[in-house]
C-alpha cells in the first residue's frame, strides 16, 4: 500500500475477521476454509491431521477455483499466498510465504517436509520471513541444506514498532490458535493467576464483533480481560507489559523479537513446531516453556533467569523483491508508483 499498489485480501474465519478490523478500507474477499481443528490431547494431534487430511484436500481444490475466479474478475496482477496452499493460479506470478520449509510431524517430517517442498515449487518464489545466516529465529524450519526452491529471506517481519513507554502491566497474556486448545489454556490460566502477584492483562484472541472488556480483582492484584484488540492496541499493550505468557508461534516469536521482551512460552499440545520453537529458545537461554498440561503459576519466575527475546536488523529491497511480478509489468508498475504517486497493480494477499 505504501509503494502505491492496491492489495485484496482473501482469507477466511478468524483471519478475515481480524484483517477486515485492521483493513477496513480494503476490497476483501472470503476463502473456502481447511475447517482445521486441533485435538484434546496433544498425543492425537498427528491423528487428528491425518483423519482431516481428505476434508484439507478438498478445501485446497475449491480454494484454487475460487482464487482463479478472483484474479479473473478483478484483474490481479499477482498472488502472495501466505501459507495457503491452493491459493496459485499458473497465469499470474505468485509468491509463497512461509517460515515452514520443514514441516515438523516426528517420525514422518521427511515426509511432510517433502511434500509441502513439493507444493512451494509450483510458486514462483518462497518468502521466508528470518535471516539466511546464524543466529536465526527458525532453525531448521526455515533453512535447508540443499534446495532448488527460489527462496528469498526477508528478515523477521512484524506489525509492532518498540517504544519507550511506562510498565504498568507485570503479565500480558495473549492467547490465540485454534479450539479447542485455545479454550482449554484460557481455563488453565484463569486458574493458575488467581496466585500471581500483580497486574494482568489477558487478551483472549477470541475475534468478535465488538471489543469486551472486564476486570476481576484477584487476592494479590487485578486481571483486566479483553477478548482481542486491534494491531495499534495490542502493540501499546505490548510495550507496557514487563513480562508476556503466550504461544510460541512463530509470528508471537517475531513480534516478541521486535519489542525486545522476557516471556514464557506455553506451545500448542502437540504441534511440532510450536513445542521445537519453545525448546529452541529455551536452549538458547532466551525463553523458557513449560508444556500447557505442567503449568504453574510459580513457573514465571524462571523468566528473570532468561535473556528475552531481541531483535534482527534487516532491510527488504522491494524493487528486487517485486521483480518476480515483472511478467504482468509488476517491477515496472512499482518504478511508476515513485513518480506518479498512483496505484498502478494489484495483488492479492492470503
Amino acid at each position: 500500500m505504501r509503494h502505491g499498489h492496491q492489495p485484496f485480501i482473501a482469507s477466511d474465519g478468524v483471519a478475515l475477521s481480524l484483517l477486515k478490523k485492521e483493513f477496513p478500507e480494503l476490497p476483501a474477499f472470503e476463502l473456502p476454509s481447511y475447517k482445521i481443528s486441533y485435538a484434546e490431547k496433544g498425543r492425537n494431534f498427528k491423528i487428528k491431521m491425518i483423519w482431516d487430511s481428505p476434508k484439507v484436500l478438498k478445501a485446497i481444490a475449491k480454494e484454487k477455483k475460487a482464487v482463479k475466479r478472483l484474479v479473473k474478475e478483478h484483474g490481479l496482477d499477482g498472488i502472495i499466498s501466505d501459507n495457503r496452499l491452493g491459493a496459485y493460479y499458473k497465469k499470474v506470478p505468485c509468491v509463497f510465504i512461509t517460515h515452514q520449509l520443514n514441516v515438523l510431524s516426528g517420525n514422518t517430517t521427511w515426509m511432510s517436509s517433502k511434500a509441502h517442498q513439493k507444493i512451494i515449487k509450483k510458486f514462483d518464489a518462497c518468502w521466508v520471513p528470518d535471516v539466511k545466516e546464524k543466529p536465526n529465529l527458525t532453525g531448521k524450519l526455515g533453512h535447508l541444506k540443499k534446495s532448488k526452491l527460489d527462496i528469498a529471506y526477508l528478515g523477521p517481519l512484524s506489525r509492532f514498532e518498540k517504544k519507550e513507554t511506562p510498565i504498568i502491566n507485570d503479565l500480558m497474556v495473549l492467547l490465540s490458535g485454534p479450539e479447542p486448545q485455545r479454550t482449554m489454556l484460557e481455563e488453565k490460566l484463569l486458574e493458575e493467576l488467581q496466585e500471581f502477584e500483580g497486574n494482568i492483562l489477558f487478551v483472549k484472541g477470541k475475534i468478535e464483533d465488538e471489543q469486551v472488556q472486564e476486570e476481576i480483582q484477584t487476592s494479590k492484584g487485578k486481571i483486566l480481560h479483553y477478548n482481542f484488540m486491534k494491531s495499534n492496541e495490542l502493540e501499546k499493550a505490548l510495550n507496557q507489559s514487563e513480562k508476556v505468557l503466550c504461544r510460541s508461534g512463530y509470528t508471537t516469536v517475531m513480534d516478541l523479537a521486535k519489542l525486545e521482551k522476557k516471556a514464557f512460552f506455553i506451545p500448542t499440545p502437540g504441534q511440532y513446531e510450536q513445542e521445537y520453537l519453545a525448546k529452541r529458545m529455551q536452549k538458547q537461554g532466551l525463553v523458557p516453556y513449560s508444556s500447557q498440561e505442567d503449568f504453574k503459576v510459580q513457573d514465571l519466575f524462571k523468566i528473570k533467569d532468561f535473556d528475552g527475546l531481541t531483535q534482527f536488523e534487516s532491510r527488504v529491497d522491494f524493487v528486487s523483491l517485486f521483480e518476480v511480478f515483472s511478467e504482468t509489468g509488476g517491477v515496472e508498475a512499482f518504478s511508476n508508483v515513485k513518480e506518479n504517486s498512483e496505484p498502478t497493480s494489484t495483488s492479492l494477499s492470503t
